[in-house]
């Protein structure tokens, strides 16, 4: 039963057919009571029953006696971000999504969806996992699995987790095992569809086989990354900062085991620094990109994410980085699937 159904009562019902409802649904005790056409006209929860019969109200009374008449909510595609963020500190459990005719056509329920992030995703999981072989051989490295579920469906789930549902996968080799695993996505409420390379495209070429995307901003990355990167605060500075690209960074620790001269053009010494440590940002292949962006990508053409990179650094475009406070690693060799292997028994992804 989708989280619509569950929460849903149209007003025709009587006070009763409330109460077994909301007792089925245990700690998502609420309903929004709409018209036959989906229209939302209220909430419900035990307490607004409770006060109606104080009030004097009694079980053959209508519905819409009971009901908030103004009930909190987020229209579909909007940037909800913060205003989730404001539900949530006031304990909110559920919240209906509206379109323009203020029609429900989502519920969010924050023990499963966190936020709800205005984007289209596309995983790139076309590669051939050659350093991963003979592992890679029948498998796509996607599909191998760390702990209890393969690579991809950790990202895949935790793109879900703030409210991304349409997600496009970029496949090459051993594609078809990843359209038989995930199919439509619609045993994970997803839209899942599928870019087939019929040649290698590079890191972002293929992103151009996608036939359309719902948003004005795509989160594009790699399929065979382990992270808990947090997706909210990536978006948000994405929007903040007005970025047509934000690129997440993991940093890298240099340790110097001697003293460092720093000297100017002629050799002259100006510092010197003990043991010096330093901090470089590498690429974490994870991007948010404006949708307007793709027109830089060549069509049919072999062309890396670093490509369009250094196009937008070239026309001086708002090109920002974000650094992941957390947890990320890239399976690329057989000692970082083993190291994987390992970290997901103690961290949660």
């Amino acid at each position: 039963m989708s989280n619509i159904q569950k929460h849903c009562l149209d007003q025709s019902f009587s006070v009763r057919d409330a109460l077994v409802k909301l007792d089925q649904l245990a700690f998502d005790t609420i309903l929004f009571i709409v018209d036959d056409s989906m229209t939302l006209l209220g909430s419900l929860t035990d307490g607004d029953l409770r006060r109606g019969f104080i009030k004097g109200l009694g079980f053959e009374d209508p519905l819409l006696k009971f009901v908030q008449s103004n009930p909190s909510f987020v229209f579909e595609g909007e940037d909800a971000v913060d205003k989730l963020a404001v539900y949530k500190a006031k304990n909110f459990k559920i919240v209906p999504v509206l379109n323009s005719d203020k029609k429900i056509v989502d519920i969010i329920n924050f023990r499963e969806t966190s936020t709800v992030i205005p984007a289209d995703a596309v995983l790139m999981a076309g590669g051939e996992g050659k350093r991963l072989r003979p592992l890679t051989e029948n498998t796509p490295k996607p599909l191998l699995k760390v702990g209890e579920k393969p690579i991809i469906e950790y990202n895949i789930d935790r793109l879900a987790k703030v409210g991304i549902k349409n997600i496009n996968l970029s496949i090459n080799y051993l594609g078809d095992q990843l359209v038989k695993y995930f199919g439509d996505g619609s045993s994970k409420r997803l839209n899942i569809r599928y870019a087939r390379e019929t040649k290698p495209l590079g890191t972002i070429g293929s992103i151009l086989l996608v036939e359309d995307f719902k948003h004005d901003d795509i989160i594009v990355m790699n399929s065979d990354l382990l992270t808990n990167i947090d997706y909210a605060d990536f978006y948000k500075l994405f929007k903040d900062t007005n970025a047509d690209m934000a690129v997440a960074a993991t940093s890298y620790h240099v340790d110097i085991p001697y003293a460092v001269l720093e000297i100017d053009g002629t050799n002259q010494v100006k510092s010197l620094k003990e043991k010096p440590r330093y901090t470089y940002f590498s690429n974490a292949g994870i991007y948010l990109i404006k949708k307007e962006i793709l027109k830089m990508i060549p069509q049919d053409t072999f062309f890396d994410i670093t490509d369009l990179m250094d196009k937008m650094i070239e026309m001086n475009l708002n090109l920002v980085t974000y650094p992941i406070n957390g947890y990320w690693l890239d399976i690329g060799k057989y000692e970082d699937f083993a190291k994987a292997q390992e970290d997901i028994k103690h961290i949660k992804i």
